[in-house]
């Protein structure tokens, strides 16, 4: 019988994610909760960090537990659960790292010009809260609104005004006028600035949030590694749960790819729009993106298993898209990789999934590595 993936678990982790800021080059935060979480699953102490690929995930990590723990050189994190056949291993992938921003100038008004941190289009954050990070620790609140937001003063220009970066800034919670009050709040370029993630989950099983990409995605893998340790089952072979920091700018899993891995499956947020199969209600198995088709013997195995334990599932083409997995293989892994995930709508806006979405992911998961 598959073990079941304790749903309230990975929602209660999702919200914890979600509402811990973590744009790219902004992790150390979520990281340890990351790493606190896989201890608790069954990971024990943890080993520190090692440099990622280094070892085949044994060296440096934890002992006395299910889950084999160690960091990479990056900040990442690898979980390893070890399998029947340790020769020819797994890899599950997810990110933790998010769209955000970073303070570019300290203007004379004492508001802030930004420059986006990944994909983040600025009609998708206009009039959205955020929290600049700054270097000292302080956290200050502050509204994303473009350079002429008010009506009654710029008529129809407020409307018609491009949105673009040079028309953005950000206005602090904070009583400035100058530059020179803004820094002394401790705010400097080069600051990080996180979007506000405005979580919610509701009564009908929808989580609406930005950061669902990719922190849905984290939050299955904590669900999975918590089924199969509980269990007391081992994965038909020797499973990493890798968790990269660096995704939404490219590189994340370009390195720390333990040497035996043979598969690899970047766990990411699924499409859902026009000419899409996919919805909120399901996983979605993504045959190609941007960087080219997937592996395609890895996709059918996937979608055979789907079938056979009659979990809802779609395949589909992403157009705009790019995973940790197309990272890896750039980065010369020798892998078979694809990438599946919860059905997600609106991506790199204010985005929104389903628990039905969720579980589908999980559940595939967990037949994929007893299969």
């Amino acid at each position: 019988m598959q073990p079941k993936v304790d749903m309230d678990f990975v929602m209660d982790h999702l919200v914890k994610l979600l509402t811990t800021p973590s744009p790219s080059g902004h992790t150390d935060e979520v990281m340890a909760m990351v790493e606190e979480a896989f201890a608790a699953i069954g990971g024990g102490a943890t080993g520190g960090s090692a440099r990622g690929g280094a070892s085949d995930g044994a060296a440096g990590g934890a002992r006395g537990g299910a889950l084999e723990i160690r960091r990479t050189n990056k900040g990442g994190l690898i979980a390893t659960l070890r399998g029947a056949d340790d020769e020819n291993q797994r890899l599950l992938s997810a990110h933790v790292d998010t769209l955000g921003g970073m303070v570019k100038e300290i203007k004379a008004s004492g508001r802030l010009k930004y420059v986006p941190i990944g994909g983040a289009s600025p009609h998708s954050v206009e009039g959205e809260y955020c929290t600049i990070l700054a270097d000292d620790g302080r956290r200050y609140t502050g509204t994303i609104l473009t350079i002429k937001a008010a009506a009654h003063v710029y008529g129809q220009e407020a409307r018609d005004l491009p949105r673009k970066e040079e028309n953005m800034e950000i206005r602090l919670d904070e009583k400035v006028k100058t530059a020179a009050e803004t820094r002394a709040l401790g705010i400097e370029v080069g600051n990080f600035i996180a979007f506000d993630p405005r979580t919610e989950v509701t009564p009908a099983g929808f989580i609406k949030s930005r950061h669902l990409d990719d922190k849905a995605s984290v939050a299955v893998l904590f669900g999975v590694a918590k089924a199969l340790v509980e269990a007391v089952v081992r994965p038909a072979a020797t499973t990493h749960f890798f968790i990269t920091n660096f995704e939404e700018v490219g590189h994340g899993a370009s390195y720390g790819v333990p040497p035996k891995t043979k598969e690899y499956i970047a766990v990411d947020m699924g499409v859902v729009g026009d000419g899409i199969q996919a919805d909120e209600y399901c996983v979605s198995i993504c045959a190609k993106d941007s960087t080219g088709p997937y592996d395609e013997g890895l996709r059918r195995r996937l979608v055979e298993l789907a079938k056979a334990n009659g979990i809802p599932h779609a395949v589909d083409i992403y157009p705009y898209y790019g995973s940790d997995a197309s990272a890896a293989l750039r980065a010369g892994a020798d892998i078979r990789a694809i990438v599946i995930g919860q059905g997600v709508d609106a991506s790199h806006a204010y985005e929104r999934t389903h628990r039905e979405g969720i579980k589908a992911t999980a559940d595939l998961l967990v037949a994929y590595l007893l299969s």
